[in-house]
């Protein structure tokens, strides 16, 4: 007897199997989570809701359902269904998440990721977690979908926040610097899990530009960290090694370009053949930056302070 449709008004059949296959996944959620009672009827409607947004997110053949579930992180969309249906325990559940790489309080590793965001800013530092998980159910515009419903289950919860957060402020600051700003949409659209082409070029590009980290002076290492880091003007960097402007700005153009040439050349020597290749070291390099012990705000202070230099309060 052929199996009967569910959900029809999703990209793709929803079956019999498949619905039992969700009550299943329900009960675990159940099981695991005694104290989150959630509805299943909640349930199912937040499930369709994240099938369809990663469904959008595909081409080709719209994704079954099967498949879909197959992939899903079970406990840690569970979890999501108890914030988005306001439940106090789910939301203690969240804040209490262990990151995978660290094993540290998600809680903890966003105020690490502000840090590095906003060094000597204390009070931005706490003011970026807090705005973002104001924002975790309630859109921080008009018309704009709340972060957490772009969850869709397919990836683990807390990595996924943790990109979230840093691209969310990325953003902001590249709004304030008057640099183009990511769409809302693609704030965490790098989050779909990457292919086979592109860990490829992302590995490569790393490589290559931990390559160009590795040979730079202590100097052209400081520089670079006082305006990607710290984002100082050339004119208070100038003010701040007592030296001309106009020598910091051609100190910067000339790092820039030899960074562009270095990573270039060694992305050409892998196969590149795409447009834009400029356009994919910058817009990678900022995060590879931002993650550099090299270009910690520790190492930065040593470099200053072999300098008989130190960052202005504030």
């Amino acid at each position: 007897m052929p199996e009967t449709a569910i959900a029809p008004s999703t990209s793709a059949v929803c079956t019999a199997r498949d619905s039992a296959r969700i009550a299943a996944l329900y009960r675990l959620g159940r099981i695991q989570y005694p104290s989150l009672t959630i509805p299943e009827a909640a349930y199912r409607a937040h499930l369709e809701r994240a099938y369809r947004t990663y469904a959008a997110k595909l081409e080709g053949p719209a994704i079954a359902w099967g498949a879909f579930l197959e992939s899903l992180y079970a406990f840690d969309w569970f979890v999501t269904c108890g914030c988005a249906e306001g439940l106090d325990a789910a939301w203690e559940i969240l804040f209490n998440t262990r990151t995978g790489r660290s094993d540290c309080l998600l809680l903890d590793a966003l105020r690490a990721r502000a840090c590095r965001l906003y060094p000597r800013d204390d009070e931005k530092q706490e003011s970026a977690v807090a705005e973002f998980w104001s924002h975790l159910i309630v859109p921080d515009a008009e018309g704009r979908t709340p972060t957490l419903l772009r969850y869709d289950g397919q990836r683990p919860l807390a990595p996924w926040l943790i990109r979230v957060f840093q691209n969310w402020h990325l953003s902001k600051l590249r709004k304030h610097s008057g640099a183009t700003a990511m769409p809302d949409d693609d704030l965490a659209m790098e989050l779909p899990s990457k292919t086979k082409t592109e860990t490829r070029w992302h590995e490569a590009f790393c490589t290559a530009a931990r390559e160009w980290l590795s040979n730079m002076a202590d100097g052209e290492r400081l520089l670079l960290g006082l305006r990607w880091r710290y984002r100082m003007s050339q004119r208070d960097v100038a003010a701040l090694l007592g030296v001309h402007e106009g020598t910091i700005s051609r100190q910067t153009d000339k790092l820039r370009d030899g960074a562009l040439e270095s990573i270039r050349v060694k992305l050409i020597a892998e196969g590149w053949t795409e447009d834009d290749l400029e356009g994919y070291i910058l817009t990678e390099m900022g995060g590879l930056m931002l993650d550099d012990p090299r270009l910690s705000a520790d190492q930065l202070g040593r470099l200053l302070h072999a300098k008989g230099k130190a960052l202005p309060a504030g």
